[in-house]
């Protein structure tokens, strides 16, 4: 089962640059998709023109037009479809979908997840903090359960040094805080959760999946991993491959991120 998550930047505009019809060639069992920003007929267009229009789509739109969306387009129909992760203040905040999908090896989870930028003290970075608690336990109920589950998307944190090139001018700022890392820590403390385009790759420093458009960040490969495949014990151990979607010049890139595919050998 071939994954591959991309945070769009906005699903119509990622078609004109040409990434949707990208992300159809490169073979995928499932589509994660962040900051999708449309309607769901808006989506539907921009899959239909990219030859996707027969694949099943999962997807929430947020309250707050032209903001966040996610979702999880399969070739398989899904048996099971949940918008939202817990606190009934982010039901419709377009962070959170998932999908339960056959496979040989029994029934896989998927999530397509976008988590809150945040703001270092500020009411945003609280909001953030109770979206990865309900995140948490999440996970911890999968744990428990010893699913076969994986939740992919733009999670606004590099975990480690080795996952942003200016980690030192980033200490005291969202997205490299200590207590945003610290949730990462904990859920891959015992083992119940691995980052899987990590644990393949091996050490960084990168391969780095965001870069801001402005100045010369891509250009110098100063940029971010924040977008990842984070897959339970029992499917991590299935994780064969794993790549990042890098454009090969600043020209062609169809996003501020780039993607992150993860092929899972399900027997």
């Amino acid at each position: 089962m071939r994954v591959i998550t991309a945070n769009v930047n906005g699903i119509r505009a990622c078609a004109r640059r040409g990434g949707v019809q990208w992300l159809a060639d490169q073979g995928a069992d499932v589509l994660c998709l962040q900051e999708v920003r449309a309607t769901d007929a808006q989506l539907g267009q921009a899959l239909d023109d990219a030859g996707l229009g027969g694949w099943h789509v999962a997807h929430t739109e947020a309250a707050d037009k032209g903001r966040a969306g996610v979702a999880v387009i399969s070739r398989l129909e899904p048996s099971r479809v949940q918008v939202g992760v817990g606190p009934e203040e982010f039901d419709a905040s377009g962070r959170w979908v998932e999908v339960d999908l056959p496979s040989p090896a029994g029934v896989v989870s998927v999530v397509s997840t976008y988590v809150h930028t945040g703001e270092a003290d500020t009411p945003r970075q609280l909001e953030k903090y109770r979206f990865l608690d309900a995140v948490t336990a999440r996970l911890q109920a999968w744990a428990a359960e010893g699913a076969l589950a994986v939740v992919t998307g733009d999670l606004n944190v590099a975990h480690r040094e080795d996952d942003l090139k200016n980690w030192k001018g980033n200490l005291k700022k969202a997205g490299f805080l200590p207590e945003e890392r610290g949730y990462f820590d904990r859920w891959f403390e015992f083992g119940d959760w691995v980052d899987t385009h990590r644990e393949l790759h091996g050490p960084g420093p990168g391969p780095y999946t965001w870069w801001s458009w402005r100045g010369k960040a891509f250009d110098n490969d100063a940029g971010w991993r924040i977008d990842y495949q984070l897959a339970s014990r029992s499917l991590a151990k299935t994780a064969v491959a794993a790549s990042v979607g890098r454009a090969a010049a600043y020209d062609q890139r169809w996003s501020d991120h780039a993607a992150v595919t993860v092929d899972y050998d399900l027997g």
